[in-house]
């Protein structure tokens, strides 16, 4: 999702190699990120970072882990045992953003 707006971010192996520095990019790449992963799904903390260690290479999970769960990409137990990919992604429009012409992504 969104990749077209971040593709010089990506690398060959389809890894986020930056994190963008402009906030709208920012939140393009992190729908990217949460698109990795499975609605439905269950997640331990160790499962997130390897995950997201996974598709990027700028070495920075945490807050990469961090930023999806406050975009309410993700959400957890208050113990932070267990994280799992929100039914409902977020819109442009709660970011502030407008559409240009995409939908946010209802997962369920």
């Amino acid at each position: 999702m969104y990749v077209d707006k971040i593709a010089n971010f990506i690398d060959a192996e389809g890894r986020l190699k930056a994190y963008p520095s402009k906030r709208k990019r920012q939140i393009f790449s992190l729908y990217y990120l949460a698109s990795k992963f499975e609605p439905g799904k269950r997640y331990t903390e160790k499962q997130i970072n390897q995950i997201l260690q996974d598709w990027h290479t700028f070495g920075d999970w945490a807050m990469l882990r961090r930023d999806l769960y406050e975009g309410r990409f993700l959400n957890r137990e208050k113990d932070c045992s267990f994280y799992w990919l929100e039914d409902l992604q977020p819109t442009l429009a709660s970011f502030g953003i407008e559409n240009d012409g995409f939908a946010s992504a209802n997962l369920s």
